[in-house]
This record gives structure tokens, C-alpha cells and sequence, in this order.
């Protein structure tokens, strides 16, 4: 027992050595601790995000379940209702990522609300002008050359979603305020349970009153209302919003003006990228085949949008990690806490690709039951790892750019990538080369590509910056080398 005893004695100094060793070699590769809090920052808006994702299309499920035209006209509606309306609010909102993050780190706690209701006035004046087109969307998708019944069913879908795009935007809004305040679980839940209670709201509209198909985007407007008011109230509610909420006031109206400057550009930021891959379905939509070749890209598009709400829970934490270090003043620590999201994105890349390079099959399998739209889905996957892996890295470079409000200069590197690099070269391959998805595909990584080095110089030469905020709410730009 002695002896035993003894042995284990001497043996721990060494294991702590070897432990502290084993931390210490880990410190040297990530900040462990920075690592760990952008982790536990980044998992609840992951889940917060596909939550939102989902309810718009459990409703399309819901209607496309009572007939082939209401599949397709819902389906039509869903994708003309995020390219329009939604894009552009998650875009919008994107100035309080620089605003309120930064106000949040320079300790001027008012100013935050102040923002909030800035930012949504600008969301309310943009709302209204997309409800227009909206509502009369038969008309203008028959324009654009879609199925003219198809059109007419998509356009009263989102006659009856338009309410839901006024919460949406709303809700872009609160979630970028409590967000750079690092309040995140209250998100999960007022995400989670909408979504729980929109299974419930749907399927009583569509099947249990006479409202059937127009029941199912009304629902969606209703469960997006029930998370705004749950935002809402526990905002007015909470104690800890006592800094940053005092009311609704007059003063908002003089910042709209600066709120705007950098909300359009975020906006753009967002929809030239989102559009990008739009047009990679309708020019797919134009080859031999196309309803193989449609159906083809369609599935990579979603592929590549689901794996990117999973890069963007870190994407927001780099944007308010970046904000919150700027607005105390920290350049230095903003900078250190990018690499620490850039190494675990690289780490999340690898195992979401390694997941879809062994599981192709099994996952397109869900999208479709056609051997031949399986065995080309796995032809392409390669190619979807690439352009996977470029997504993920430029999505936390975009959160950066976000953080120091550098959507301005951002949005010149989405414009040149992907219209003058991305698109003409995935046309050039797909229809010149006869490349079809492939070429395309092809296209959009060598755009993908060019964005990801544009934004890492961006980050790189651009001088870092911060908001400093005065005594009368007024502020500036201070330029700082880093």
C-alpha cells in the first residue's frame, strides 16, 4: 500500500507536467478560452437561425401537400419571398452589428436602443415598398416568364405572407440588439417554441378551415408575430435592458440617416451574394435537360445554405466579438478573437464536408428518389466540398466586416466576385464548354474564391475602426493602425 501509494505520488507531478505541457501546446495553436466562449456563443444562434429557416417552410410543406399546383406555387413564392423580402431584412439589420456592437463595447448603453428603433423605421419604409411588389407578384412573375397559374398561385401565397415580412424585419432587428449584447438564450427559445407552435397553427388553417392553401402562409405570419412579441416583451421586461432600453423616443429619428449609410450596403452585402446563387437555378433552368439539371443545382444551392447556417452562429460571433473589442477600444484583441473564429471554422468546415464527401448519397437520397439525380449529385459533391469551404471562411470574414462596419468596401468585393468573375465564368463553362451544373458550379467557386481573398486583404490592410460616441448621441469615425 506504501509502496503504491508512493509510486502514484511520484507519478503526479509528471502527469501535471505533462498536462500543463499538453494546455499549454493547445494555447499556442487557439486561445482556449476565447475559443470556448465563441462556442458556446455561436451553438444557440445556429439552432436560432435554422429555427426561423424552418417555419416559412413547414408552411410550404403544409401547402404543397394538397396538390401539385400548390407545391409549385408555393415553392415559387417561398424563393421570390427570400431573394425580394427576407434577404433584405437580415441584410438591413446588419448595421446594428456595428452600431449597437460597438456602442455595446464603448459602454454608450442608450445609444443601443436608440439604433434599434432607428433600424427599424428603415426596415418599416422598405417593408412597405416590398408588400407592393408583393402583392402584385402574379402579375410580375408572369413577366419573368413563369407558369401563369403557377404565378397566380404563388402571388396569393404572398398576399397572405405580407404580414409576416413586417415581422420579419422587426425581427432582424431585436435579434441584432440582444445579440451584440451576448444575450443568446432567450433566442433559442423564442425561436424553438414559435416554431413548435407553427406545426400546430398550420396544420389547424390549412385542414381544419375553409382558408386551406392561404392558411399555410398565414400561419407563418402568425408564428413570426408570436416570436416578435415574445422579443418584444421580454426586452420591455427584462431588468438587464434598463441601459440599453429607456423607451421609445423622438432622438431615433436623427440617427436614421447614419443608420442608413451603413444598412444599404449591408443589405447589398447580402443580396448580391443571395441572388448569386438564384441565378445559378435559372440559368440551369436554360440547358438540355433542365429539369435534371435544375433540380441538380437546386439541391446543391440548399446543400450549401444549410451548411452555411451552421458557419453563420460563428459569423455572429466574430461580428460582435470584433464590435464589442473596437467599441472598448481593443483592436488588438478584436483582431486576436478573428483568428480564434477563423481556426474553429476551419475545424467545423472539415467535418461538415467530411460528412457529405462519405454521406452523398445518403443525404441527396432525401431530396429525391431518381438513381440518375443521386449519381450526378455525386459527381458534383467534390466540387460542393470546394465551394463549401470557401463559403464558410468568407462568412466569418463577412462578420468581421460587419463588426468594424466595413460593409461599404464589402459589398464592391461581393459585386466584382461574383457578377464580374463568378457568373460569366460559370456561363462560359456551362453553356460554351458544355460543363452544364458542373460548369456552373465551377463558376461560382472560382467567384467564392476570389471573395474569400478579397475580404482576408480587406481585413488585412484596412484600418481598423471604431465608433466614438459624444455627450450630445453624435458620432464619427475614428480611423486607428493596428
Amino acid at each position: 500500500m506504501t509502496s503504491s501509494g508512493g509510486a502514484e505520488a511520484a507519478k503526479s507531478p509528471l502527469l501535471e507536467r505533462n498536462a500543463a505541457a499538453a494546455e499549454g501546446w493547445l494555447n499556442k495553436v487557439i486561445d482556449v478560452e476565447e475559443a470556448k466562449d465563441q462556442i458556446f456563443f455561436a451553438l444557440p444562434l445556429i439552432l436560432t437561425n435554422v429555427a426561423y429557416y424552418f417555419i416559412p417552410l413547414v408552411s410550404v410543406m403544409f401547402a404543397g401537400h394538397l396538390g401539385e399546383l400548390e407545391l409549385a406555387g408555393s415553392n415559387l413564392a417561398n424563393s421570390w419571398a427570400a431573394v425580394t423580402g427576407f434577404a433584405l431584412m437580415v441584410g438591413l439589420s446588419g448595421a446594428l452589428e456595428t452600431l449597437c456592437g460597438q456602442g455595446f463595447g464603448a459602454k454608450m448603453y442608450r445609444m443601443l436602443g436608440i439604433y434599434l428603433q432607428a433600424s427599424c423605421i428603415i426596415t418599416l419604409i422598405f417593408t412597405i415598398a416590398v408588400s407592393v411588389l408583393w402583392w402584385y407578384s402574379d402579375i410580375v412573375l408572369t413577366l419573368l416568364h413563369q407558369e401563369p397559374q403557377i404565378a397566380k398561385a404563388a402571388g396569393l401565397y404572398l398576399k397572405y405572407l405580407i404580414p409576416g415580412l413586417f415581422a420579419y424585419g422587426i425581427l432582424q432587428n431585436i435579434l441584432r440588439f440582444l445579440q451584440t449584447q451576448s444575450v443568446i438564450i432567450p433566442l433559442v427559445v423564442c425561436s424553438l417554441v414559435p416554431l413548435a407552435l407553427h406545426v400546430g397553427i398550420a396544420y389547424a388553417l390549412v385542414h381544419w378551415t375553409t382558408l386551406e392553401y392561404k392558411g399555410a402562409p398565414l400561419a407563418a405570419s402568425i408564428s413570426l408575430w408570436i416570436s416578435v412579441l415574445m422579443l418584444g416583451l421580454y426586452v420591455l421586461k427584462a431588468k438587464k435592458f434598463e441601459e440599453t432600453w429607456e423607451g421609445f423616443s423622438s432622438e431615433s429619428l436623427s440617427h436614421t440617416f447614419t443608420n442608413l449609410k451603413i444598412a444599404l450596403p449591408s443589405a447589398a452585402m447580402v443580396c448580391l451574394e443571395y441572388w448569386a446563387f438564384e441565378i445559378l437555378v435559372l440559368l440551369a433552368g436554360l440547358m438540355p435537360n433542365s429539369e435534371i439539371t435544375t433540380s441538380l443545382v437546386a439541391m446543391c444551392v440548399n446543400t450549401e445554405a444549410i451548411s452555411y447556417m451552421i458557419a453563420y452562429g460563428l459569423s455572429a460571433a466574430a461580428s460582435t466579438r470584433v464590435s464589442n473589442e473596437l467599441g472598448a477600444g481593443n483592436p488588438n484583441r478584436a483582431r486576436r478573437a478573428m483568428a480564434v473564429t477563423l481556426k474553429l471554422t476551419i475545424l467545423l468546415a472539415l467535418c461538415v464536408v467530411l460528412a457529405l464527401f462519405f454521406g452523398h448519397n445518403l443525404w441527396a437520397s432525401l431530396f429525391s428518389d431518381s438513381p440518375v439525380i443521386i449519381n450526378a449529385f455525386a459527381t458534383m459533391t467534390p466540387l460542393l466540398v470546394l465551394s463549401i469551404l470557401c463559403d464558410f471562411v468568407q462568412g466569418i470574414l463577412s462578420g468581421v466586416a460587419r463588426g468594424c462596419g466595413w460593409q461599404h468596401l464589402a459589398v464592391y468585393i461581393n459585386l466584382g466576385t461574383y457578377y464580374l468573375i463568378g457568373m460569366p465564368i460559370a456561363a462560359l463553362l456551362g453553356f460554351k464548354f458544355k460543363l452544364h451544373a458542373k460548369g456552373l458550379w465551377i463558376g461560382l467557386i472560382c467567384g467564392l474564391t476570389v471573395q474569400m481573398i478579397g475580404l482576408l486583404l480587406l481585413t488585412k490592410f484596412t484600418k481598423w475602426t471604431r465608433i466614438e460616441f459624444s455627450h450630445d448621441s453624435a458620432h464619427k469615425i475614428l480611423e486607428e493602425d493596428v
